[in-house]
């Protein structure tokens, strides 16, 4: 993509609502634009980012089992009353009336809606296991939306919903579900922690939250500094070998961690004084077993293999794409700007033409482009006439992975130079060097 004919409207000052560094970062970088509260535009950089997280959550969700639907946002207020909740959730949900009067609700979440999809369709055991998921965006009417995405009143949700038999199979799921969370989070360049975390309105008796450790994080945590150690769940991990998932979440459970809400200081205090970690984290995900809470009073029940009917055993798992965006900015930049891990930059390479209009630079980069383009190489290329160190500034504000420096006195010497955002290590090479680097 040619800068001149990209759509990046770049902020120079710093917003003075933004509290944050990751809200301060997405306003200036023109990732997103407020437009009401808690409810934001999503722009061109913005939308690419969100893209490649909501790709890498889905290539983990079907790689663990998961089957993607779509269920809709509006939602009927029945079916939240057949399952209690209609009246407990509170003013977050967003309830309306259709122009019949029938009472309808902008969804917080999802459980209702796929209770009643499996009540509708699934009859008998040997219809399960299953696990249904959506990318979906949802409205919940937060009191004091603040910090951006990071807590906002519309949002972008994976949730997945595991069905089962029985209390045995639907851990089983659960497992399933904790693995391909590790999985997916250090494909994001994240290392979330699994802590035992409070179940909220969605209920049950079984949860972890994920978090990852940031100064700015919204909480206080506590757990083992042996998980910070700890390797990812390789990508050939047999999602259909129940004890091969079950000896996993042993290992990432073995050690003491929770949120502050499930804090033990009696259990926290017995880790030796230099292996305890008190800090502050962002949840970046959440999943929970809560077995027949909804299916039971909505009457999602199969036949088992003994003739008899029983609720299903369900479970939820949440993921949200658009906080993931804000809370990966708080791990990952300085004082220049986002650096993003490689996986979801919005483009791989910054291409920058030090003196745009002179014939050798524009015939360089016009070449460098097309080739890395021709790799499948997602190139932003600043063909603008802006001064260099503008662009340096630019370049390094959006936090793309690698910079390829394009200038007039380099080319004469046969060279570019290959500027790495992550440490700001730079290379003067030849071009084919440069190249090389880049596409491997």
């Amino acid at each position: 993509m040619r800068l001149s004919r990209y759509f990046l409207p770049i902020l120079r000052e710093v917003p003075k609502e933004a509290e944050i560094i990751s809200h301060r970062l997405m306003l200036r970088t023109g990732m997103i634009r407020q437009e009401s509260a808690g409810i934001y535009a999503w722009l061109p950089l913005g939308k690419r980012v969100l893209d490649k997280i909501c790709n890498i959550i889905r290539e983990e969700q079907n790689r663990a089992g998961a089957v993607e639907i779509l269920m809709p946002t509006i939602q009927s207020a029945d079916l939240w009353r057949e399952s209690g909740r209609y009246d407990d959730y509170g003013k977050e949900m967003l309830r309306i009336k259709d122009r019949h009067e029938r009472d309808m609700l902008f969804g917080p979440t999802n459980e209702e809606m796929l209770t009643e999809i499996v009540r509708a369709y699934v009859k008998s055991y040997k219809d399960l296991p299953l696990n249904l998921y959506h990318i979906q965006w949802k409205f919940r009417d937060e009191v004091r939306p603040r910090f951006g995405v990071m807590r906002s009143r519309e949002f972008l949700m994976k949730d997945a919903y595991s069905i089962d038999l029985d209390f045995e199979s639907a851990v089983t799921a659960y497992n399933r579900m904790f693995v391909a969370y590790l999985r997916t989070f250090a494909r994001l360049g994240l290392k979330a922690i699994p802590m035992v975390a409070d179940t909220g309105p969605i209920g049950g008796n079984h949860s972890h939250e994920f978090i990852i450790l940031a100064s700015t994080g919204e909480s206080q945590v506590f757990c083992h500094a042996d998980y910070l150690a700890m390797d990812t769940p390789a990508a050939g991990v047999n999602f259909d070998d129940a004890e091969e998932l079950q000896s996993i979440v042993n290992r990432w459970t073995s050690l003491y961690a929770a949120t502050e809400e499930k804090h033990d200081e009696a259990a926290f205090g017995v880790i030796p004084e230099g292996e305890r970690l008190s800090a502050r984290g962002i949840e970046v995900g959440h999943i929970f077993y809560f077995g027949t809470k909804y299916s039971a009073p909505m009457g999602a029940k199969v036949t088992g293999p003994d003739g008899v009917d029983s609720p299903v055993h369900m479970g939820s798992y949440g993921i949200g794409p658009s906080r993931l965006v804000a809370a990966i900015i708080e791990a990952s930049h300085d004082e220049n700007g986002i650096i993003w891990p490689e996986a979801i930059a919005p483009f791989s390479v910054g291409l920058l033409n030090l003196k745009a209009g002179d014939a050798a630079t524009d015939a360089a980069c016009d070449s460098i482009y097309a080739t890395l383009t021709a790799k499948g190489v997602d190139v932003l290329y600043d063909d603008t006439d802006e001064r260099p160190g503008s662009k340096f500034a630019t370049a390094d504000l959006i936090g793309l992975p690698w910079q390829i420096i394009v200038g007039p006195k380099g080319l004469a010497a046969g060279t570019v130079e290959l500027k790495r955002r992550a440490d700001g290590a730079r290379e003067t090479l030849s071009l084919e060097s440069a190249l090389a680097r880049i596409v491997g």
